[in-house]
This record gives C-alpha cells, sequence and structure tokens, in this order.
C-alpha cells in the first residue's frame, strides 16, 4: 500500500486550509498514494478559537474535504474540530474516501507540559479503525502515542496499519520523545505507523500555541524508521509491505505472549 503524509502548517483559516488539503492531496494521488494522511488541527491550528471554527461532521468543511476525496479517488485523513454537547468541541480525524467515511474522536487529552486542552476540548471514547482496500488501518492522534494500549486495541482488532496526525509542541526533548514514542508504538503493537506532524511553523500569522515540529515518519512492525523528514513543509511516499507485519508477528510475538 502506497500512502503518502502530508507534513503542512496550518493557518487559522479553515478555508485556506482545505485549499492546502487540495493541492496536496492531487500532488500524492498524481505519485500513486491510496491513503493521504494530514495533521491534527489540519482544519485550524492551535491558538485559534476552537468553537468558532468546529463543525457538525456534515458541515461545509467535512463535506468539502469528502468532495476533495471523492474527486482524487483515494482516502483522506485529517484532523479537524466537532461541537461537543457540553461547549466544548472534540479533536476530531476525518477518514472520507471510496467505501470509507468514519471519524474518531481524540481520547487522550494533552492535559501536560503546561497545556491543558481537556478546557477547550472533550475526550472521545471509541477505538476507531477503517478498511482501504481490504487493509485495516488504526487511527490515533497526538498525545495518543504515550499510551501503548491503543495502539494494541488498533492490532487485536485487526489493524496492520496506525496512522498519527500530530501537532506536536515544541520543547526541550520535546523531538527525543516523539521519536522514541513513534518507535515504541509501532514495536509494541506490531503494527506500521504512520505519524504526520504539523511542519515548524515559520508564519508569523500561525498563533503560539501547539503547532508542530516536523519530522514526520514512516515506522515498520520491528521498530525501525524507513521515512523521516525534516521540520518543513514537504509530502512523504511510503509503499508499505504489509507481509512485514505476519513475519515480525511470527518473530517478535509480543501481542499473543501478554499475560496482563
Amino acid at each position: 500500500m502506497r500512502i503518502a503524509l502530508a507534513q503542512i502548517t496550518a493557518g487559522p483559516e479553515p478555508e485556506h486550509n482545505l485549499a492546502t488539503v487540495r493541492k496536496e492531496t492531487r500532488r500524492a494521488v498524481d505519485d500513486g498514494a491510496r491513503v493521504v494522511v494530514f495533521p491534527e488541527a489540519t482544519m485550524a491550528c492551535f491558538g485559534t478559537p476552537l468553537t468558532a471554527v468546529a463543525e457538525p461532521l456534515d458541515g461545509p468543511w467535512a463535506s468539502e474535504l469528502r468532495a476533495i476525496a471523492r474527486e482524487a479517488g483515494a482516502v483522506v485523513v485529517a484532523g479537524m474540530f466537532t461541537p461537543a454537547p457540553d461547549g466544548r468541541v472534540r479533536n476530531t480525524l476525518l477518514a472520507a474516501g471510496p467505501g470509507v467515511d468514519a471519524s474518531y474522536d481524540k481520547i487522550h487529552l494533552y492535559d501536560a507540559f503546561g497545556f491543558t486542552e481537556s478546557s477547550t476540548v472533550a475526550p472521545g471514547s471509541e477505538v476507531v479503525t477503517i478498511d482501504v482496500d481490504g487493509v485495516r488501518i488504526g487511527l490515533a492522534t497526538c498525545y495518543d502515542v504515550r499510551f501503548p494500549e491503543l495502539f494494541r486495541a488498533h492490532a487485536d482488532a485487526g489493524a496492520v496499519v496506525s496512522l498519527l496526525p500530530s501537532s506536536w509542541g515544541t520543547g526541550p526533548g520535546k523531538r527525543e520523545q516523539w521519536e522514541l514514542l513513534v518507535r515504541a508504538r509501532a514495536l509494541d503493537a506490531t503494527v506500521w505507523l504512520a505519524a504526520v506532524d504539523q511542519a515548524a511553523p515559520g508564519d508569523p500569522e500561525v498563533p503560539s500555541g501547539p503547532v508542530g515540529i516536523g519530522h514526520s515518519a514512516v515506522v515498520a512492525p520491528d521498530g525501525t524508521v524507513r521515512e523521516r523528514l525534516g521540520t518543513g513543509p514537504e509530502l512523504l511516499l511510503a509503499d508499505l509491505d504489509l507481509t512485514e507485519v505476519p513475519a515480525v508477528r511470527d518473530r517478535i510475538a509480543v501481542l499473543s505472549n501478554r499475560r496482563l
């Protein structure tokens, strides 16, 4: 399966970000991608008033993303914000394309490093997988990467790939933690892990707050990094050899050897 990771820097304007999604999706599909993955908060970057931009899954932003996927003939995954009943929003991944229309609400909220995501975002509670060309793929978002049980739940549900759109905040040690965690989660669950972060911002119009550091990566089920980007905007294309998953699970039987 050929996938594309679109490492972009989203701004505060949802319509402008949709134009970026359209352009990068077209580029990826022209190069043979079947799945195109964008970061967390692609709809609008953190630092934007989230309740002002949040829309339901049948709203205009999500509907346009579905149209982009439909016209491209590929599955597109991107982060957006949807209204929650308590006045907060949900940090939502929308996955849309041929035979796919699903959403995942981020379960683990980023109440860490002095930031309190839960003050404006309500948590999700359901593990979500999608099927693309007969391949099961799990969905996760950013801070979820610190919780190995979610990725093992993907594997238990039959996933051989996990997607991790992120908006990874900068700070001392954060790049090292990012690189360690994405490798560890691939190895924990023996899945291909495709982690796409927002590019490091160079635009003064992008509000302050967790935005991104780049360094998107594709990690094999044995924990080795097969593809990696730098800090700036870039499109990464990767061919996943899905036969590696059962081979690694035979050699490194952490799923079947679990006792807890």
